[in-house]
């Protein structure tokens, strides 16, 4: 089963829920996200992506995963 951004936005935006989210591509398995979020500050770059990872609950896990690829910005707002 296919996923758009709008479904990866919604899992992160349960975690997130203060986030600036920005989620692009169309293709149904390669996308690019940028997550903005308070929580995040005092964490390094792994333990940001690291809670992104998790609020998708399994959707990359292996290759029967809907979500082949994600390319992760995040960071603490400015």
């Amino acid at each position: 089963m296919a996923i758009d951004a709008r479904d990866i936005e919604t899992l992160i935006r349960e975690s997130f829920p203060k986030a600036k989210i920005s989620v692009e591509g169309n293709d149904g398995t390669h996308f690019a996200a940028e997550v903005i979020d308070e929580s995040f500050r005092g964490m390094n770059r792994v333990q940001q992506q690291r809670a992104v990872y998790a609020a998708l609950k399994g959707k990359m896990d292996g290759s029967q995963g809907e979500l082949h690829a994600l390319a992760l910005t995040t960071k603490a707002p400015d």
